[in-house]
């Protein structure tokens, strides 16, 4: 076991959770309750016990969860509550760089899947653009309540794995 799962395993629950707090938008409550999964061989067992976190949460949490994270590109520089990774994470998809009638789609399309979901439209910006964007929310906004929960947590956990993947970079980078 390298060096640095020996530090990882070696955290307390709360060094844990300072640490991996925030893969999951606004929810650390993810992060302490995986640290009772540990010790931790590889990042694979790490995520699956985020993950698994995640899955066994109740409805109300999974949907706390969802609704935790930010409209896409109708916050950027404006909400404050928009956490650095976030802001990040949509600029890298240039969802910070929209023309006018860029914006005015997003706007019309996070209206109208809130309004059908009543929750804000998740994806992994960091693995698309802005056009992969506006077409899944298109495609997306005609699947079922379940099928679309069941879909943003998946990409929740998409986002998760990345900002996971850094946490461990930089563990590996200051060891």
């Amino acid at each position: 076991m390298s060096d640095v799962w020996n530090r990882l395993n070696a955290l307390d629950e709360s060094a844990f959770t300072k640490l991996f707090g925030a893969l999951y938008e606004h929810s650390p409550w993810i992060a302490q309750k995986a640290w009772e999964q540990h010790p931790f061989r590889d990042e694979a067992e790490l995520l699956t016990a985020f993950q698994s976190v995640v899955r066994d949460a109740p409805l109300d949490r999974q949907m706390s969860l969802i609704r935790a994270h930010p409209e896409l590109a109708r916050r950027v520089g404006v909400d404050a509550s928009l956490t650095e990774a976030s802001q990040q994470e949509q600029a890298s998809a240039g969802l910070n760089r929209l023309s006018p009638a860029e914006h005015a789609r997003f706007t019309v399309l996070n209206d109208a899947y809130g309004a059908r979901f009543s929750m804000p439209f998740i994806i992994c910006v960091r693995l698309s653009e802005k056009d992969r964007i506006l077409a899944e929310m298109e495609r997306r906004i005609r699947n079922t309540p379940d099928e679309e929960r069941r879909t943003a947590l998946a990409e929740i956990d998409k986002i998760a794995a990345l900002r996971c993947k850094d946490v461990l970079k930089e563990m590996e980078e200051n060891a």
